[in-house]
């Protein structure tokens, strides 16, 4: 199984509606053209006419969080959408509170010039509640980073220069390569858009991934997570309700654009791979069936959340007058 990473899309391809080759937009869609047949529907454009072609025809999560098939046209809920919206994480509210805490104090001089004018009391206060949302960005491009590195490792091409140079990468990659080495490991796909339509769903998984030391060579599904310390914190349950997602998937999507069965025999227990610059440890995580159970009572409550509570309110009621 090769991966759904992105590719340049082709040059021409043939329209699925009328059947004639056309040019292709750099987008990865058909350009406009006229429909085939007699005189009236030639003077009509091909409805076929902006068709995505190629690596252009594998979802891609959208703002609202959702992923849109082409292939249906139906519109499928992310899975990190649903674990965010159905099972929030209560230690990031404390997390968030202490960063604020933490950052005021190592700020005192700042914060007391700034509070004895209003435009620099606004400005300190926007800034000091806003200090757990950089630190949160700034993990984010972090990970990014380093799953760039890890799927240009994995597709066998170039890892990108600008991280080569990034010395603050460099040890990410280097313990990327050793946790490889160690494992000996073969990956058979990277960053694979997955969907299942019975339970409404898609997501992006990190990889799958094989091992003569792990499971008997099993497939199984991969993860990477960056945050934390490697001293226990950094992995959480959550992970198992992803890869418990990811492992039901019905459909997956290579570079290519074509979707196909996902693979049935993937390992109930999956593994993260808890990448730090001082070392990685390889946690093992149960994605089986009654984990996929909890993820589907999770997209309950997300819907509940997204659906069911705009609407649960009503507006205030107002006693009715009596006739005189």
């Amino acid at each position: 199984m090769t991966t759904a990473a992105e590719q340049e899309p082709p040059e021409r391809a043939e329209c699925e509606v009328c059947g004639v080759e056309q040019a292709v937009t750099k987008a990865g869609r058909l350009r406009k053209h006229r429909a085939q047949g007699d005189d009236t529907a030639k003077r009509m454009p091909c409805t076929g006419s902006g068709s995505p072609v190629g690596a252009a025809r594998v979802p891609r999560r959208n703002q609202r969080g959702y992923y849109r098939c082409h292939v249906t046209g139906r519109d499928l809920r992310s899975v990190t959408t649903i674990l965010g919206k159905g099972s929030p994480k209560g230690a990031l509210v404390h997390w968030a509170g202490n960063l604020v805490a933490e950052t005021a104090i190592e700020h005192v001089p700042y914060l007391v010039k700034a509070s004895r004018r209003e435009d620099s009391r606004r400005e300190a206060y926007d800034w000091l509640r806003r200090a757990h949302t950089r630190k949160r960005d700034a993990r984010a491009d972090l990970g990014s980073a380093v799953h760039a590195l890890i799927e240009a490792h994995v597709l066998d091409e170039p890892v990108p220069q600008a991280l080569l140079d990034d010395p603050e990468m460099r040890p990410f990659l280097d313990n990327f390569l050793q946790f490889v080495t160690d494992f000996e490991v073969v990956f058979e796909a990277s960053e694979m858009v997955v969907a299942n339509y019975s339970a409404g769903y898609a997501g992006t998984l990190d990889y799958l991934l094989r091992s003569p030391h792990i499971a008997g060579g099993a497939l199984m599904m991969g993860d990477t997570k960056t945050g934390g310390e490697l001293d226990g914190r950094g992995v959480y349950p959550e992970a198992g309700l992803q890869m418990s997602a990811y492992r039901r998937a019905e459909y997956g999507w290579l570079r290519s654009g074509e979707r196909v069965p996902f693979p049935g025999d993937v390992h109930d227990i999956g593994v993260v791979l808890h990448l730090r610059p001082e070392g990685y440890r390889l946690i093992p995580v149960r994605c089986g069936a009654d984990i996929f159970d909890a993820f589907l009572h999770v997209r309950a409550v997300a819907d509940f959340h997204t659906d069911l509570a705009p609407t649960v309110i009503g507006a205030p009621l107002a006693p009715t007058r009596k006739a005189a």
